[in-house]
Formats: structure tokens, sequence, C-alpha cells
């Protein structure tokens, strides 16, 4: 078992560097932001994909700056997990991950959205669009910024998903799939004012950053709020 051990140690070293996923982690900003280790984030899917979401953003033009895995106080005392955010010039983007395969299908009206798998298995999910925006809600109240031109909802599939009919309202929520991000976002902003001074954005920056890369303790408790919600 030891030598098993120290052969995928050297495997490791070898080929590692040569890893075009490293290479992309190397020379990100995800590991400072969410200290997570390469090796955390390619052993699981859902980081994986969060950090996918996170290089596409930090290459982007302008000024603004990305947050991680927030887990933002509510008013009863528990937390909302934020997977993403970006706070820029024209606003702060706030995104859930999905990280879904098969045909999705949803309406933005609709308490469940639909997943469609192979040989007709279906699995229903809480509307990722209601989730987000029991993250906006909890921003707001932190940051005492109430107006709701300032947020961006972003809902954001797996490239292994088809979104096959979705059905969206709301000016300032966007579903796509995550190699759509980048472009949408750019799109976005050629079209939106500038809502937020920069001295804001670093602003923002610090006052939320404190809440990423959360204790044990903290992630724990999240997770049974969650689970005693469920119950009841």
């Amino acid at each position: 078992m030891e030598v098993f051990v120290f052969l995928l140690f050297i495997a490791g070293i070898v080929y590692l560097p040569k890893h075009k996923a490293y290479k992309t982690y190397k020379r990100s900003g995800y590991s400072e932001a969410s200290g997570n280790s390469f090796w955390a984030v390619v052993s699981d899917r859902g980081c994986y994909g969060e950090f996918l979401t996170f290089s596409y953003l930090e290459k982007l033009d302008g000024y603004h700056k990305l947050l991680v895995n927030l887990y933002i106080p509510k008013k009863d005392g528990s937390t909302t997990e934020v997977d993403l955010i970006m706070i820029s010039e024209h606003g702060i983007y706030v995104f859930e991950s999905k990280n879904y395969s098969g045909w999705i299908f949803g309406d933005e009206k609709n308490r469940y959205w639909a997943q469609t798998l192979p040989r007709k298995q279906k699995n229903q999910f809480y509307n990722p669009i209601w989730q987000n925006n029991g993250h906006i809600s909890a921003l707001k109240s932190l940051l005492a910024m109430e107006d709701d031109l300032i947020y961006k909802s972003y809902i954001v599939f797996s490239e292994r998903c088809t979104l096959k009919r979705i059905t969206v309202t709301s000016p300032n929520v966007k579903v796509i799939k995550r190699d759509a991000v980048a472009g949408t976002i750019m799109q976005d902003m050629m079209y939106s004012c500038h809502r937020l001074p920069i001295q804001e954005v670093d602003r923002i920056y610090t006052l939320l950053q404190k809440y990423t890369r959360a204790d044990a303790a903290v992630r724990e408790s999240h997770v049974q709020n969650i689970r005693s919600r469920k119950q009841d």
C-alpha cells in the first residue's frame, strides 16, 4: 500500500505540471479566494464547476472583485451559502452553480424544476432562481443596499446538460450554461450603467470577505439548519 501511494506521488510530480486544468488553477486566483487545493477541486464535481466559472470571470475586462463560498448571515440567525459573487462597477453579480447533466426544464414561477436523464429517469430540484433570490435577500439586508437594480442573479448550469425549456421574465435574472458566462456578462455590462464607484466595490468586497473560508463549525451549523428545515 505504501509503495502504491509513493508511486502515485511520483506520478503527480511528473505529470501534474503538464495537466491543462492544473496550469489554469496555478494561474488563477481561485486557490487564494477559496482555500481549496487542486486535488480538492478536481475530486469534487461541484467545486470544479465553481472553479471553472471563477476562471472565466477573473479574465473579464474592467474593475471587479470575486468571492467564493460565502456563508451570509440571515435575520433568523442561520446562514445562506452563496457559491460565487462578483462585485463590479455595474453591480453585484450573484451566482448559483448547478452541475447537472441531462435535460433541464424550469419556469421562474414554479417552485420545482425538472431534470430528465436517459431511460426517462426524472428528478425534481428546488427552483434555483428562488434559491438565489434568498441569497440576494440576505445580501441586501447585510449590505443595507435595497436597490434591486444593483443585483444580478445568474444561474449557471454545467455544459453537460441541455437547457430544454426555461422560462424567465425578470430582467436581472439569467439562466445559462457555464461556457456562456463570460459572453453574457460582457453583454450585460455593455448595456448597464455604472452603479458602484470603485471605492464602493472595494468597501463591499472587504465587508463580504470575512464571510468566506468559513470554519468547520460554521459549515456544520449551516448543514444542520438545512436538515432541520427539511424535517419540519
